[in-house]
Parts: C-alpha cells; sequence; structure tokens
C-alpha cells in the first residue's frame, strides 16, 4: 500500500526537482517515513510496558498477571476440571448437569498471546533487565 502512495510522490518529484541524486534521496525518505513511524511508536510502547513492569502497584503492574490467572483457570478449568467432574459424577451415577462452556476461541487468542509476553518477560529476566 506504501509504494502505491509512493509511486504518485515520486513522479512528481521528477516535476519538480531536476537533480537525479536529490530525487532519489527525498524518495527514499518518503519511503521509509512510515517504516519510522512504526518503530517509533513500538519503541515508545516498550518503554509504556518497561514503566508497567516496575511498578509496584497491582493497579499499574498487575492487569497482566490478573489477565494470565483468569486465563489460566479457565484452561485449567476447561481442560482438566470439567472431565474430571464428568468422569467421576457418571462413575458415581450422579446425574451430569449442563456445565457452563468458554469460547476457547477467544481464551486461545488471549493466553496465546499472554504466552508471547511471558517469553518476552522471561527473557528480560534472563538479562537481568526486570528483578
Amino acid at each position: 500500500m506504501i509504494h502505491e502512495l509512493i509511486n504518485p510522490v515520486a513522479e512528481l518529484l521528477s516535476r519538480f526537482i531536476p537533480d537525479a541524486t536529490e530525487r532519489q534521496k527525498l524518495a527514499h525518505e518518503i519511503a521509509t517515513m512510515a517504516q519510522k513511524n512504526a518503530h517509533e511508536n513500538a519503541m515508545a510502547q516498550i518503554e509504556v510496558n518497561k514503566t508497567e513492569a516496575a511498578s509496584n502497584s497491582i493497579f499499574k503492574g498487575g492487569w497482566r498477571p490478573f489477565i494470565g490467572w483468569v486465563c489460566g483457570t479457565a484452561f485449567a478449568y476447561h481442560f482438566v476440571l470439567q472431565p474430571v467432574l464428568i468422569f467421576t459424577m457418571t462413575y458415581l451415577g450422579h446425574p451430569v448437569p449442563v456445565l457452563p462452556e468458554f469460547d476457547m476461541a477467544s481464551l486461545m487468542t488471549v493466553l496465546g498471546g499472554l504466552l508471547g509476553l511471558g517469553g518476552l518477560r522471561t527473557f528480560e529476566k534472563y538479562k537481568g533487565i526486570t528483578k
């Protein structure tokens, strides 16, 4: 998409800037502008993440662990507790009530993202960046 926007700009540059070297330099700067902006945004988010992780306040740094525990509990219920409950109740001859089901697609999306963040957190701890 960026190239589709850059080509018309490059054509305009050829009309107004006669020097080919200067024209190529400006076209390159325009082409890399979006990448530079995305990189700056990512670096700013990393700084925010570092600040949140360093905070002792549960309201600033505690939301990731909270989501992790919620997802982990739901995951354990769905794949461990619920099958054990159904098996035990069936084995004992009790009727099995309708047990709640979770939207596992949404849960796995969030849990997968957290596990990815957890990998980065482990890397930070390994490098001694955090406690």
